[in-house]
């Protein structure tokens, strides 16, 4: 345990070390037959589909307690178009920020809409039950629901949900979103596991949404995929592409912050398929536009500089 706190105080240290890096945008709003993927940082995303906007595990906070995030998140709360769904993979404070759900909910408010739905593994219902969403739904692997016109599915992973250590009764888990003939994977955190295969099997994504970062020591692979882990894992579930997160905001793991991009990219290199790989920026967007044109290459914009 003392070496453990030892190691957990080092990365608070070196968290504020360097000030904070990266731009925030605007929001780029795709029309209702695009897949819009809109990479916020870490592993929080704005997609847009079927003509509703969903958040995923959205961190928007400075801070995870003492660690301090390096790169500022790529879009405003207040700059989104109102939030239809949050969906959130489990209960880890660097995917369940309380301080930022309560700023989703109260954004959509102020702008005369309806709060959000949330979406959460079994047992982490409780989490958000007071933060004003219009409902919160409860799934376990492989249930299906029908929310705000999308049909969400949870997906299993290899990882776990405490929050505080104790509570194990929590649940995790990635998601597949389908609406208007798109569909998305966010695989949550994980490791390698044989479940990737049966997911595309099952579920047929478009785009993988898949962690690189947090990988060494070695032990941490028992939780998190390595770079050519997620490449694996890409491949086996057979999506056309693939977007990586869960880098470069939070100092995690001790590999360097600049590594899991770079052996992302020399792992496609070396499998032919570096043109499936796309690195988004904090606040870029890929847009996938109907089903007719979603076979050539997606489409990157960059976006109008936020002041």
């Amino acid at each position: 345990m003392v070496t453990k706190l030892k190691q957990l105080w080092r990365l608070v240290q070196e968290s504020h070390a360097q000030p904070i890096a990266g731009e925030t945008r605007l929001a780029e709003i795709v029309a209702p037959s695009e897949l819009g993927v809109t990479f916020i940082g870490h592993s929080s995303f704005l997609l847009q589909l079927g003509g509703r906007s969903v958040l995923v595990d959205p961190v928007f906070a400075k801070h995870l307690i003492l660690l301090r995030r390096q790169r500022r998140p790529g879009l405003r709360i207040n700059e989104m178009p109102a939030i239809d769904v949050v969906l959130l993979t489990h209960a880890h404070m660097d995917h369940l920020n309380i301080a930022s759900l309560r700023r989703v909910v109260r954004s959509a408010q102020m702008l005369g809409k309806k709060a959000p739905d949330v979406v959460v593994p079994w047992g982490v219902e409780d989490l958000v039950a007071a933060l004003g969403f219009s409902r919160v739904h409860g799934m376990k692997w492989w249930e299906k629901l029908e929310v705000r016109g999308l049909s969400v599915t949870l997906t299993p992973c290899k990882h776990w949900g405490a929050r505080m250590f104790n509570d194990t009764h929590r649940g995790y888990g990635g998601y597949v979103i389908e609406a208007a003939g798109h569909s998305i994977y966010h695989s949550g955190d994980t490791a390698y596991f044989s479940g990737f295969t049966e997911i595309g099997l099952r579920l047929h994504p478009q785009v993988a949404l898949l962690p690189i970062g947090a990988y060494f020591p070695d032990s941490y692979r028992t939780v998190h995929t390595s770079p050519e882990e997620a490449i694996r894992a890409f491949v086996e579930v057979g999506a056309e592409w693939m977007v990586p997160m869960h880098f470069g905001t939070f100092n995690l793991g001790r590999e360097p912050m600049d590594e899991p991009p770079q052996r992302l990219m020399d792992e496609a290199a070396r499998l032919g398929i570096s043109s499936k790989v796309k690195i988004l920026e904090e606040g870029e967007t890929m847009r996938l536009f109907d089903q007719t044109a979603v076979r050539g290459a997606p489409v990157l914009n960059p976006h109008q500089q936020g002041i």
